[in-house]
C-alpha cells in the first residue's frame, strides 16, 4: 500500500487487518479516509473473509471528524468533507463481508461512527466512546443518528447524542453499544479471535444473517420472515451449504469457500 496513515496485515485464516495511523489521535483527515479506502480495495483484491478495524496510534481508536480540516473552510468544503467521510464509513456498512472494530482508548464522534458501521465492536476496559458533536454546535452525521438508536434503542441513543458525554467500555457493554469488553491492549487480538471464529464459517451465510437482522428494523415481520425463508433456500442451493452438511456427516472441518 502506499498510504502512510493506514497499515494493513493479513492471516491464512482470512482475517484482514486495517489499522488507522494518523497519529496523535487518528482524526479522520481526507488522508485518512483515503487510506482507508485503499486497505479496503486490498481487502478485496485479496478476498479477505473478514476484516478488523483497528488503531496503530495509543489511547485513539479515532477521534473523529478532522477539527482542523473543517474550521477554516466554507460550507461547500463542509459539504465536501462531509461526503468524503460518509463515503468510506458507508463503504464500511455495505462491504460483504463482516467486519470488527477494535476500540482501544476513545471512539468519538466520527470515528464512533465508524464502528458503528461494523458489523460488531470489541471495546477494551479502558476505552471511551461517544458521540459529542453538540459541543461543537453540530450533530453526527455518519449514520449516527440512524445506527445508534437500533443498537441502544430512542431514548438511550437520544440520552448519549444531547448530552454529548463519553461512556466507558462496561456501560457500553450494557447498553449494547459494544458487544465485547477486553483487557487494556486487547482490543485488536478480541478482535482477531472473534473474526477468526467467524472466517471459519460460510461467510454468504453470515452476510444474509447480517442483512436480514438489519432488516427487521425496517420491515414488517411478515415479509421479514419471508426474506429468511428466501435466503435460506438460495443457501441451500450454493456450495457452501453442501460443502458444510457433508463435512458435517463426515465429521471434519468444512473447506468454504
Amino acid at each position: 500500500m502506499a498510504s502512510q496513515t493506514v497499515e494493513v496485515s493479513s492471516s491464512e485464516d482470512g482475517v484482514f487487518v486495517v489499522r488507522m495511523a494518523n497519529p496523535p489521535v487518528n482524526a479522520l483527515a481526507p488522508e485518512l479516509l483515503d487510506g482507508l479506502d485503499e486497505a479496503l480495495d486490498v481487502a478485496e483484491k485479496d478476498r479477505a473473509r473478514v476484516v478488523v478495524v483497528a488503531s496503530a496510534v495509543p489511547r485513539f481508536f479515532a477521534a473523529g471528524a478532522d477539527i482542523k480540516t473543517m474550521v477554516d473552510v466554507d460550507r461547500d468544503g463542509f459539504v465536501a468533507y462531509g461526503l468524503r467521510l460518509r463515503s468510506t464509513v458507508a463503504r464500511i456498512a455495505a462491504l460483504d463481508r463482516p467486519t470488527v472494530a477494535a476500540i482501544e482508548g476513545s471512539a468519538l464522534g466520527g470515528g464512533m461512527e465508524l464502528a458503528l458501521a461494523c458489523s460488531l465492536r470489541v471495546a477494551s476496559r479502558t476505552a471511551r466512546v461517544g458521540l459529542p458533536e453538540a459541543r461543537i454546535g453540530l450533530i453526527p452525521s455518519a449514520g449516527a443518528t440512524q445506527r445508534l438508536p437500533r443498537y441502544v434503542g430512542r431514548g438511550r441513543a437520544l440520552e448519549l447524542m444531547l448530552t454529548a458525554r463519553p461512556v466507558g467500555a462496561a456501560e457500553a457493554r450494557e447498553i449494547g453499544l459494544v458487544d465485547r469488553v477486553c483487557e487494556p491492549g486487547e482490543a485488536e487480538a478480541t478482535a482477531r479471535e472473534l473474526a477468526g471464529a467467524m472466517a471459519a464459517l460460510s461467510i454468504p451465510a453470515l452476510m444474509d444473517v447480517i442483512a436480514l437482522v438489519d432488516s427487521a428494523f425496517e420491515v414488517p415481520l411478515a415479509e421479514g420472515l419471508a426474506g429468511e425463508v428466501s435466503r435460506v433456500e438460495a443457501l441451500f442451493d450454493g456450495p457452501d451449504a453442501r460443502e458444510g452438511m457433508r463435512a458435517f456427516l463426515e465429521k471434519r472441518t468444512p473447506g468454504f469457500r
